[in-house]
């Protein structure tokens, strides 16, 4: 225990020794952080308002003319028993005349003049979470093509693969620019605790010649490498929940993105922890590093 005591206070010491040098470090980092937790932030929220997307997409199944009631019964059985579909609503002919009329009232006249409706019925189907990519969207949509009755089923494809790239790109950015801007991290807090070293290396030198465990000696700099690490996920967090309010202060001022805050949202509290712990890791292996590079005869 006291041994335990001694290695925080050695820490401790080191990092009020460096005062400076730490708060540049934790600064440094911190704004490091912040770049890796924009990106994530961007693909957190661009992610839920795809799935947001997602749940308003619906598939239009439309019916032959001459389909009979019996047929159309059995075409509704056929789909409510399909495990892909979480729900679907059947529109009639006359249904399906009246919503048109009642959307395009200025070109109702255009279907007075054909004398019959000309408008299918149709099924509106929306699919559970799971079917709702591209490629389980496109799937189906080939399926249900194939049921007697059916004569068209339409979707909003393009929409659906734009939405799921962008997501992609996106979740594919994150993760390159988190890679770059967490090396980057480590490398600051390596050359932090490296000045440390340097600058306490004849007290290094006489803790092995008093035989002092390598343990013993590297300890309470793997403790301020992951101190910095700690500090700096922690202000970052900081500076990025002030910025997101700010920017959701201002779109909530322009009256032309009115309602769009409130599909923006920060990171919940576990992500937070989360990070505050990646943070804490790098911090470690920046030290770790930074305690190989400065010799094993030292350190």
């Amino acid at each position: 225990m006291r041994r335990l005591r001694y290695l925080f206070q050695e820490a401790l010491a080191n990092v009020l020794t460096n005062r400076t040098t730490t708060m540049v470090a934790v600064a440094t980092t911190a704004f490091t952080f912040a770049c890796v937790g924009v990106f994530l932030l961007l693909y957190v929220n661009l992610r839920a308002m795809a799935l947001s997307l997602e749940q308003d997409i619906q598939v239009m199944v439309y019916l032959h003319d001459d389909v009979t009631g019996q047929a159309t019964t059995e075409i509704e059985q056929q789909l409510k028993a399909d495990r892909a579909i979480a729900s679907l609503a059947f529109v009639s002919k006359e249904q399906a005349l009246t919503d048109f009329q009642a959307q395009f009232p200025g070109e109702s006249h255009l279907l007075q003049g054909l004398g019959r409706n000309p408008l299918p019925a149709s099924f509106v189907v929306t699919l559970t979470a799971e079917s709702r990519s591209s490629d389980a969207m496109r799937r189906w949509a080939d399926r249900a093509q194939l049921i007697p009755g059916v004569g068209q089923v339409q979707y909003n494809q393009e929409w659906v693969e734009v939405l799921a790239g962008m997501v992609r790109y996106i979740e594919a950015a994150a993760i390159i620019v988190g890679i770059i801007l967490s090396a980057a991290s480590v490398t600051i807090i390596a050359n932090t605790i490296r000045l440390a070293l340097y600058s306490r290396r004849e007290e290094i030198d006489i803790l092995n010649l008093i035989g002092a465990s390598r343990t013993f000696i590297r300890v309470p700099y793997l403790l301020e490498g992951a101190a910095l690490g700690l500090l700096g996920s922690a202000l970052s967090l900081v500076i990025l929940k002030a910025g997101f309010e700010l920017f959701r202060h201002e779109i909530r001022s322009a009256s032309r993105f009115l309602g769009v805050e409130t599909l923006l949202t920060f990171f919940p509290l576990e992500m937070c922890v989360v990070l505050v712990f990646v943070g804490l890791f790098l911090g470690c292996a920046g030290s770790f590093l930074s305690l190989l590079r400065f010799g094993e005869g030292r350190a």
